[in-house]
């Protein structure tokens, strides 16, 4: 079996959810004998071997805008797969739903990862959100699977466009107990800290996180890791309110520093309104912490309606009656870290993961070869 990943940055640099899904997912599926092509953006490496570890790479040039970057990269990776001796395509990247005509042309098999709710997120306004909903819509049409991450985001699809999918989640790293000394370089003290994890976009909250935060007087510090790779006025907005308690310390690309950052704080809060199965999640989980989380369906999901952390509604006042009841609640904050991780299914386990995937593009060959 011969199999093509586009719609990421590359392999083997891991920057988000998605470039760590290829990493994890790639480097399985070669144990298994599968030939394995991925799709890099060629602005991102300065060395460009044609083969790590087992995993063919191929580097494409994009366009380096916001709006554009991963639409022309994606464009042209199909292409190139397209007419390449390969058996599936597999896309994760919504911008290119209305790609998967190309593939025919040829006869390729083609499945897509459709993620979270492009449409809805705030940074898509106007034309942007338009394209994302109709890139959703042609996608169900134009791919031969539909990969959701999530029970919930299924049902999104199944009600929105009427198309069912097959629920593939996303895994969960493995727990490795990280040296709590690591937290010396952000100047932090275990188990006084809250903590944030993820881009600093409309849609995580960080925003009202903050708000909650002071207005509960916590006199532990709120330590909140990530950014955006462009000029954005709400990061810029929200970095100004920067202070002693409330620390913003940007990217965080060491893997050891970030498991000491999950493994050592009071509480992860989890903010996220829109996607499926989220990997910061995965992480706090993996990591024993306590989570307070919005109250969304794919939040639910995953810490399964409540029973593996506390949910906030989409106000102030709920988050800082969570905080509030943590701070007061020792035993509480014990009971969630020693329970959470067991919330960790199969479903969330990479090599779960791996064979679901293996057995679809198998299913979709298998489907071809009898026509």
């Amino acid at each position: 079996m011969k199999i093509a990943i586009i719609g990421t940055r590359g392999y083997p640099h891991v920057y988000g959810g998605f470039e760590t899904f290829v990493k994890e997912l790639s480097e399985r599926l070669i144990k298994h004998h599968v030939e394995v092509h991925v799709y890099c953006q060629s602005h991102l490496f300065s060395d460009k071997p044609a083969k790590v570890n087992g995993i063919n790479l191929h580097y494409i040039p994009t366009i380096q805008t916001k709006s554009l970057n991963q639409i022309i990269h994606s464009f042209l990776s199909i292409i190139h797969a397209t007419f390449s001796r390969l058996d599936v395509i597999l896309v994760v990247n919504l911008a290119a739903g209305p790609m998967g005509w190309i593939p025919k042309i040829t006869g390729k098999k083609t499945m897509i990862n459709v993620d979270g709710l492009e449409w809805l997120r705030p940074k898509w306004k106007g034309l942007g959100a338009a394209y994302f909903h109709f890139a959703a819509r042609i996608a169900t049409k134009l791919y031969d699977q539909i990969i959701t991450d999530a029970d919930a985001m299924r049902e999104v699809y199944l009600n929105e466009f009427g198309k069912d999918s097959l629920v593939i989640a996303y895994g969960a790293p493995t727990f490795i107990k990280a040296d709590p000394t690591r937290l010396d370089r952000f100047n932090l003290i275990p188990n006084d800290y809250y903590l944030i994890v993820g881009r600093l976009i409309p849609d995580n909250n960080a925003d009202l996180i903050i708000k909650a935060y002071l207005e509960s007087k916590s006199k532990k510090k709120l330590v909140i890791v990530g950014d955006v790779p462009y000029r954005d006025k709400y990061a810029e907005d929200l970095k100004k309110q920067a202070a002693e308690k409330v620390q913003f310390i940007g990217y965080v690309t060491d893997s050891d520093d970030l498991m000491a950052l999950y493994q050592n704080c009071f509480s992860y809060i989890h903010g996220h309104k829109y996607g499926g199965t989220n990997p910061a999640m995965l992480k706090a989980m993996s990591n024993n912490c306590a989570i307070i989380a919005l109250n969304t369906s794919f939040n639910n999901e995953m810490l399964t309606n409540g029973k593996f952390g506390l949910l906030f509604e989409e106000n102030t006042q709920s988050l800082t009656q969570c905080m509030n009841n943590l701070e007061r609640d020792e035993l509480l904050v014990s009971q969630l870290k020693s329970k959470v991780s067991s919330g960790l299914t199969e479903k969330y386990n990479w090599d779960c993961v791996t064979d679901a995937y293996r057995k679809a593009m198998q299913e979709l060959i298998n489907s071809k070869s009898k026509k």
